[in-house]
């Protein structure tokens, strides 16, 4: 759909007048940042932390997590498609197995590839908010935070209440899904089940996903344990995902699942949160779509898991302390069959001096891997607040990543794995400052890593036609990040305008970048805002705009825009991405959609 069209359906739409229920805002302050081992309210915390609230997602023009994650700077999600079919998650230049994702704080790290590390990611209607922790505070997690972590947090209360959507659009698009709350006298439930479908909008670009999630907390008069399943089941056309000859149809199918179980006690001093869980991630992989004899891989890894977080709170501060441990299992046509012993033990604790205007928390965490032995990461975090709106911080830490099976195992036509490959390690260093009224919030970000040991895929010259995963030399990445927000009112309505940019600059390309197949394509600028405005009662629009340059030259604008027109309980949706159809690639061989559209409508039974 063309721009003015849009803009004609704007319009139109905005002359008709209908009540309107106004979503409160999410107010930052009061919200409790879970994916820190010690919990702080967002206020409080000496970290760089961005939160997606519930109504930064109503209003981000976005339809899955990967679209966005986009929208955040900092953030850089690769995507082949639409639907976030399949995604690569970096932040601050990292690769895509070095972020690391969680969901209600169980980790969902990919043993296989981190290439599925979006295949974890739930549907947008069951997401409370998610919070980004980015740079060394993300250490005390472990493995895989190598840059950073997100953290989904799931609703946890919909009252008795049933809403479906359907949505249909450009390239035979065509969403639908329900979602059930239901509250009883020592129970409460979620259930969601979402279908995505499209014909594609390029060649072998189809897809068809399903997902299933369930939350549930029982026994909640006495001891209440919580619940979670989810399963999502993705089937995609993929084609020039990794090669670029005309005549392979790539096709893949993807199957995530989680179950966990966690209880919270609570004391005056003490709050203890353990957890079990289990994750699983099949990978069916074919270069020639009808013809599954030429090439196939199959890989089923299974993670099992527990835990125990704790925090003691004393006159001393706040102490934080836990243990995980995990096996993981692959049965692999590629890969083989192999298994890995994980165990991560952390500790932080908090002080506070000079009347609690200065924190000060230094932390370690140590992790044992059956395959790569023992390694520690300490670091410190030092906040200082100025007064009620000023917060100065600061960051240092170690931080590492071991390799997946894929860098250590896998072989094809084009790629060769290293059994010999030594862990990546970084050192990193952050400032920062946050400025937060009741109506604007902003903070600004300096940081440094310094990392050795990364693993890319590379050939010796350029006749090679073999890649081989290698630990390569020395790379210093740094950079700055700015964000804020301001809310103000027209005509006695919410109006909110966010911005952030990002700025990164590594030596990588000091290598050939012709002997390089991944490490080459980092986001060296990277602009984004939205603007969510209302004018009428019962309508309100929303504007995204993303600007991103590439180390490798290659530089894009891309403009996004929805509306929700509100009719009593039902909502009317128009969503167009890439307005001004944008010719682009955020990875590899696959050119990104051209402009399109998507009409949606969801009605909710209270």
């Amino acid at each position: 759909m063309k721009f003015t069209h849009l803009f004609t359906l704007i319009g139109l739409l905005s002359l008709t007048s209908y009540a309107q229920d106004l979503e409160q805002q999410q107010q930052l302050d009061s919200v409790i940042i879970t994916s820190s081992r010690i919990e702080l309210p967002f206020k409080e915390n000496s970290r760089t932390i961005t939160v997606i609230s519930s109504s930064d997602i109503k209003n981000s023009a976005a339809t899955n997590v990967a679209d966005l994650l986009q929208q955040v700077a900092g953030v850089d999600i690769r995507r082949r498609g639409t639907a976030g079919s399949q995604a690569d998650l970096y932040i601050r230049g990292g690769g895509f197995d070095q972020t690391l994702l969680l969901i209600d704080g169980i980790k969902m790290d990919d043993a296989q590839t981190g290439h599925h590390t979006m295949n974890a990611a739930l549907p947008i209607e069951v997401i409370e908010r998610i919070e980004i922790i980015k740079g060394p505070a993300a250490r005390v997690f472990g493995q895989n935070a190598f840059t950073g972590a997100i953290n989904i947090v799931t609703k946890t209360n919909l009252n008795n209440s049933v809403s479906a959507n359907l949505e249909t659009g450009s390239f035979g698009q065509l969403n639908a899904g329900v979602t059930v709350g239901s509250e009883l006298d020592n129970s409460s439930h979620i259930i969601h089940v979402g279908k995505m479908t499209s014909e594609g909008y390029r060649n072998n670009s189809d897809y068809d996903n399903t997902n299933y999630f369930i939350k549930s907390v029982f026994n909640k008069k006495a001891q209440a344990i919580e619940m979670i399943t989810t399963f999502s089941d993705r089937k995609f056309g993929a084609e020039n995902f990794y090669t670029t000859n005309p005549t392979f149809n790539e096709y893949e199918e993807t199957k995530n699942s989680l179950i966990g179980f966690t209880t919270t006690f609570n004391t005056d001093k003490f709050k203890i949160k353990p957890r079990i869980y289990w994750k699983r991630n099949e990978d069916l992989f074919l270069l020639k779509r009808e013809d599954p004899s030429f090439f196939r891989n199959l890989h089923i890894t299974d993670k099992m898991g527990a835990e125990v977080n704790a925090s003691y709170t004393s006159t001393a501060g706040v102490t934080g302390f836990g243990v995980d441990v995990s096996k993981i299992y692959i049965r692999s046509n590629n890969l083989g069959n192999r298994n890995r012993f994980m165990t991560n033990l952390f500790l932080e604790h908090q002080f506070k001096l000079l009347k609690d205007k200065l924190d000060i928390t230094p932390g370690i965490a140590v992790t044992y891997f059956s395959d790569f032995k023992f390694h520690a990461f300490p670091g410190l975090d030092l906040g200082y607040q100025v007064n009620d709106n000023i917060k100065l911080y600061g960051n240092i830490g170690y931080t590492y990543r071991i390799p997946t099976y894929t860098d250590l195992f896998y072989n094809d036509f084009r790629t060769s794995g290293n059994a010999n490959l030594e862990p990546e390690e970084a050192f990193a260093q952050e400032l920062g400052i946050k400025y937060n009224t009741n109506n604007f919030s902003g903070s600004i970000a300096l940081f440094n890593r310094d990392a050795k040991n990364l693993i890319d895929f590379i050939r010796p010259n350029a006749a090679e036609t073999i890649y081989t995963a290698t630990n390569i030399a020395e790379v210093n990445t740094k950079g700055f990040e700015v964000d804020g927000s301001y809310n103000f009112k027209i005509l006695d309505y919410n109006q909110s305008l966010a911005i952030g940019y990002t700025f990164l600059q590594d030596d990588i390309l000091d290598q050939n970048k012709e002997l390089s197949r991944y490490s080459l394509n980092t986001l060296k600028h990277h602009y984004t805002t939205r603007l969510s405005t209302q004018l009428f009662k019962n309508v309100r629009q929303n504007i995204v705009y993303k600007h991103a340059e590439r180390t490798t030259g290659q530089s894009y604008n891309v403009w996004d825009a929805s509306l929700i027109l509100s009719v009593k309980q039902l909502e009317f949706t128009a969503t167009a991405s890439n307005i001004f159809d944008a010719d682009y690639i955020e990875t590899g061989f696959t050119p990104m959609p051209p402009s399109n559209v998507l009409f949606g409508m969801r009605f909710n039974f209270n």
